[in-house]
């Protein structure tokens, strides 16, 4: 399988308080990957280190095979080595990102909301077609798309986020906590969209979220975080039966 993350090590500080300590892990191309944790953990944090909106204080990322992110230049055998890419740099590589809480612009309609997804595409055939698309695929939008964003409930603008992200084109797509605050119908509405999205628009997918057992069932790898480390990495089925996990994070 071909690695189309890689996160080597990498250390993230807010002040003296380390937000992200040595995490390595790894994402491969066609892939869901979870990353579970309780609050506080770093979850999301690391996402915004990978689209370049924390700075690294150790390590490097990697996004199919070339760097995106490291702590610092290094002179290797007289060439400079490491760089930081700006977040747009790092979107137009191919990597989007859904924060948590959604973070719509409530002002603005479905359609204008879809039209700053596609902020990095310049063809604007290529554009039409895209929001066609994700009105065919969150048909509710469709039916809503001249409506103010501040009107949909709360699983219908996590819809829409996904689908400002999916505008861009993204080869990886981050998810922070796409169920926080959804109904439990809701949620498996959305996870079935995101399964979607992976098998049949070959999307990879890098999620973090909270619903340890919802993540797990959806993913073929996690990682467990505790306090900015990586304490657990496996594939998904065997996570789901680890003692320390049911314990931890499955209320078993």
């Amino acid at each position: 399988m071909k690695e189309l993350l890689t996160i080597d090590d990498i250390c993230v500080s807010y002040g003296n308080i380390k937000a992200l300590q040595h995490v390595s892990m790894h994402v491969n191309e066609g892939d869901i990957v979870c990353l579970i944790g309780a609050n506080g953990s770093g979850k999301s944090t690391l996402l915004k280190a990978i689209v370049g909106q924390e700075p690294l204080v150790g390590g490097c990322i990697t996004f199919d095979g070339e760097e995106i992110c490291r702590a610092k230049a290094e002179f290797v055998k007289g060439e400079k080595r490491g760089r930081h890419l700006t977040t747009d740099l790092i979107a137009a590589k191919g990597i989007a990102l859904v924060p948590e809480g959604r973070r719509v612009f409530a002002d603005m309609t479905v359609e204008e909301n879809l039209d700053m997804g596609a902020f990095l595409v310049r063809d604007e055939n290529i554009i039409a077609e895209r929001k066609e698309a994700m009105y065919d695929f969150f048909p509710i939008l469709g039916a809503r798309r001249r409506q103010k964003t501040r009107s949909l409930s709360g699983g219908e603008q996590q819809m829409m986020a996904i689908a400002r992200a999916l505008m861009s084109g993204p080869r990886l797509i981050l998810l922070d906590e796409p169920g926080l605050g959804l109904a439990p119908l809701v949620i498996a509405d959305i996870f079935e969209k995101i399964d979607m999205i992976n098998k049949q628009d070959k999307v990879t997918v890098f999620l973090v979220e909270q619903n340890a057992r919802m993540a797990l069932k959806a993913s073929t790898e996690g990682y467990v975080m505790e306090n900015g480390k990586i304490v657990l990495h496996d594939v998904s089925s065997a996570l789901l039966e680890n003692e320390q996990v049911r314990a931890a994070y499955l209320g078993e």
